[in-house]
């Protein structure tokens, strides 16, 4: 017969076997998946779905397509220096060209004496021609000097006028004592009168003529106070009409700097104008290039603006001394840095014919023409009489 177990041996083997079964479970093999249904459903897509997009990646699209924005446009403008660049280059030998801005002469508009503005008939911007009235200075003061000058030319002629009816006078007096004294003369040659009168004859006879001489020193001393009245009179109309500014050339009104009403001393600046018949462009060439420059060449302007304009112009100014350098130059290194500064003018009628298109400030480059010989390439010369 078998032993049969104690109940206590029987509860511990039972604790061993329960440890021992997680260890079983970890060891054992995972199940087979289950297999997916290769034949899509109706309406479906066996296609797995695409992951969903997050903010990081689109942010970096963005980042990208900017990036890609701004690399166009630095090629582009990269692409333009280097066109400008080369269009230089295709000049021919015997033109230089350099770099400036179109100016024109600027005019200042001042008052000749002080005073008080009483109108403005210009502004800003305005075209205005040769001895336009552009602006008015209160004169009454002198209005009344003038009144004044003109009644003293009326006295004056009158003065003349009664200095005249003396001389008439006296001159009549002369000839009366003339009449007596030769009378007296003869009668004492007759033994008919004594010669106490003819003495008494004679010095009535010095006496009238010399009434007649002051009376005709006052003649000319109020011809003289009339000639100084009437200079007075000139004076005070030439101040008045210079109290009336006018422009003194054909231009455009740049600065409007006073107003109505306000008080300016001597020389007060009311207007800046541009004067539109001395419109030039100056630019800096080195020695080897300005050396080569003469009075009166031929150049073209072209601006910024019209880069497809060519203005016909002319070397007007020729500068004797460097700038940019140092005062003494020993070597030719040095000397290639020296710069001329050279004026070219555009044409007066030219400017006149178009006096509504100048401008001044405009940049551009001015082209000159080294050797008279070399002819103008196309660019430079198909609408040169523009």
């Amino acid at each position: 017969m078998s032993q049969l177990p104690r109940n206590g041996e029987t509860d511990q083997e039972n604790k061993l076997v329960r440890s021992a079964e997680p260890a079983r479970a970890a060891c054992a093999e995972p199940p087979a998946p289950e297999p997916r249904n290769l034949v899509p459903a109706p309406g479906r897509s066996n296609l797995p779905a695409p992951p969903p997009t997050s903010k990081g990646a689109s942010a970096r699209g963005r980042r990208l397509r900017v990036a890609l924005v701004v690399a166009l446009i630095i090629g582009g403008a990269g692409a333009g220096f280097y066109w400008w660049k080369h269009s230089q280059s295709l000049l021919p030998p015997g033109i230089a060209w350099g770099n400036g801005r179109i100016e024109a002469d600027e005019i200042d508009i001042d008052t000749k004496f002080a005073g008080r503005i009483a109108e403005m008939l210009a502004d800003e911007g305005d075209m205005v021609k040769a001895d336009q009235v552009v602006a008015r200075m209160d004169t009454r003061d002198l209005a009344a000097s003038l009144k004044k000058a003109e009644a003293q030319v009326l006295q004056a002629q009158r003065a003349i006028d009664e200095a005249n009816a003396n001389v008439a006078q006296q001159t009549s007096q002369v000839l009366l004592a003339q009449q007596e004294m030769d009378r007296a003369a003869y009668l004492v040659k007759q033994g008919a009168q004594t010669q106490e009168v003819v003495d008494q004859r004679r010095q009535q006879l010095d006496a009238a003529n010399s009434a007649l001489k002051a009376a005709q020193a006052r003649v000319t001393e109020a011809e003289h106070a009339l000639e100084a009245s009437t200079h007075d009179v000139e004076l005070y109309k030439v101040n008045i009409a210079d109290n009336t500014l006018v422009a003194p050339k054909d231009g455009r009104i740049q600065y409007r700097i006073a107003n109505i009403g306000e008080v300016l001393p001597a020389g007060g600046k009311v207007f800046a104008m541009l004067d539109i018949s001395y419109v030039y462009m100056d630019v800096y060439l080195p020695t080897e290039e300005a050396g080569k420059v003469k009075i009166g060449g031929d150049t073209r302007i072209v601006l910024d603006a019209y880069p497809n304009v060519a203005i016909p112009a002319k070397v007007s100014f020729i500068a004797t001394q460097a700038q940019f350098t140092p005062k003494a130059v020993e070597t030719k290194s040095e000397r290639d840095k020296l710069m001329f500064r050279i004026r070219v003018r555009i044409d007066p009628e030219r400017l006149r014919a178009r006096a509504d298109r100048v401008r001044s400030g405009l940049p551009g480059v001015a082209y000159l023409k080294l050797d008279p010989a070399v002819a103008w390439p196309p660019q430079l010369q198909g609408n040169a009489a523009q």
